[in-house]
């Protein structure tokens, strides 16, 4: 359903703009599209408050790992955020690590979306 939804609009939200545009990361549309249409969905929120949304993992330019939330809806795919994967001590890894070492992603905790389409 996600692949779908992008292949229809993709909206991303403010946080994401914010988020991607940081000077340590200027993460590129066109990094999302192909993390969205070739990344992996490593975990899914199919229950949450806001709707549901999922985690996917990608990489990008330079094989730099990056992590995507994102929600399907009824018209587009909205783009909650876009980082890089880190680890729980905080450190920032290069590339994704094993499947039983643990991530964190930051928060989500912007409560107002105002949608900007690309």
């Amino acid at each position: 359903m996600v692949r779908e939804k992008a292949a229809q609009k993709l909206l991303f939200l403010p946080h994401a703009i914010r988020q991607m545009s940081r000077p340590d990361r200027m993460i590129e549309t066109s990094e999302i599209r192909c993390i969205i249409n070739e990344g992996e969905i490593i975990e899914d929120y199919p229950d949450d408050a806001r709707g549901h949304s999922c985690l996917i993992h990608g990489h990008g330019n330079h094989d730099r790992p990056i992590h995507v939330v994102c929600s399907p809806k009824d018209e587009y795919l909205a783009i909650i955020t876009a980082t890089f994967p880190i680890k729980s001590s905080g450190q920032r890894i290069s590339r994704f690590g094993e499947r039983n070492e643990v991530y964190v992603l930051p928060s989500r905790n912007d409560k107002k979306y105002r949608a900007f389409s690309y």
